[in-house]
């Protein structure tokens, strides 16, 4: 667990060269290089830029720590999700 802790802050911290934010170009290539293979689309430019402004919660153009760990959970939970077998439907 903490090494999966420490490679969520430290691609960020990589992927962002040291600053607050990631802008459009990193993120882009932060979900291309290091998400492919567990997300859709990541190969759409298009696609990439629409989830960057659903986590830009400030509207500044880039994507903080704290709204790129909102992506990180959600992909955990989607994960979680698909491996458990539930589709959150309450059956």
């Amino acid at each position: 667990m903490e090494s999966a802790i420490q490679t969520v802050v430290t691609t960020f911290i990589g992927s962002s060269r040291g600053k607050e934010n990631l802008d459009s170009k990193s993120f882009k290539k932060l979900i291309q290089k290091q998400l492919g293979s567990i997300m859709e689309d990541t190969n759409s430019s298009s696609a990439i830029t629409e989830m960057q402004r659903g986590l830009d919660e400030n509207s500044d153009g880039k994507v903080s720590f704290q709204e790129y760990l909102t992506l990180i959970g959600y992909l955990a939970n989607s994960l979680s999700q698909s491996k458990s077998g539930s589709s959150g439907d309450a059956s």
